[in-house]
């Protein structure tokens, strides 16, 4: 699954990589730790030449009610690639609204002997990489307000993700630079789109174990993605810092 990413890029650095303007994001600050359970706003891109301002957790524009639209977003943080095309909440958005998630890392834990170890993911050779996402509009009928919202598209995992998930063995789709305008392409069919959700391979990833204590600290703590020092074997393509 994917609930916890890290983001340390300013709005600048982001236009410049997306080559988007960041008049609508300019009160983001970069954080190294971000909490899907939080519904926090979250810069993405879209086909617009602004970075928009979405929040995490999508709620799809059919929902009717407030209450209905707090119960769903829960289960909207991530939309399973096996099934997108099917569930009424995704199948809209998965063929024409889709978004990439800009990213500097991610988190996720692996369990060992009754203990979970957690772990911090990157992809070293994209300082900002990109997660395949979906967004949509919800029109609240109580205040007239519109709310923006995305959810971050998982599927099955690659070796390295198998080693560090290992109960779900899940993990975000990762885009490569090269399917990224692919991706927002409103036009692709079905078969297109899918073919784009594949697990990134294991030697363009690289993680680490961090300390348990990182969901305690603040967002803002670079502390939060040192190297914990945990003795974990090396798995297959895996490598750490200790490792090189």
């Amino acid at each position: 699954m994917c609930f916890h990413t890290s983001l340390t890029a300013t709005p600048k650095q982001l236009a410049a990589r997306y080559k988007r303007r960041d008049d609508l994001i300019r009160d983001f600050r970069p954080a190294y730790h971000i909490a899907a359970f939080s519904y926090p706003v979250y810069p993405v891109v879209t086909e617009d030449e602004e970075l928009q301002p979405y929040k995490w957790g999508l709620i799809p524009y059919w929902v009717r009610t407030p209450q209905d639209a707090r119960e769903i977003r829960n289960k909207t943080l991530n939309a399973r690639s096996e099934s997108v095309f099917d569930k009424p909440s995704y199948r809209g958005a998965i063929r024409t609204r889709r978004c990439l998630v800009p990213c500097t890392g991610f988190f996720d834990w692996r369990h060992d002997k009754g203990r979970k170890i957690p772990y911090y993911i990157t992809v070293p050779a994209e300082s900002i990489f990109s997660l395949a996402g979906l967004y949509d509009e919800w029109d609240n009928p109580d205040t007239g307000e519109t709310l923006r919202t995305f959810s971050i598209i998982t599927g099955p995992a690659n070796e390295l993700m198998s080693y560090i998930h290992n109960t779900n063995r899940r993990m975000p789709m990762v885009l490569k630079p090269e399917a990224e305008n692919r991706w927002l392409d409103p036009d692709l069919g079905e078969e297109q789109i899918a073919a784009l959700l594949r697990p990134v391979a294991s030697r363009e990833m690289e993680a680490w174990p961090i300390r348990n204590d990182f969901l305690r600290k603040s967002p803002y703590d670079p502390s939060i993605l040192e190297e914990s020092g945990e003795e974990t074997p090396l798995f297959g393509a895996f490598t750490s810092k200790t490792a090189k």
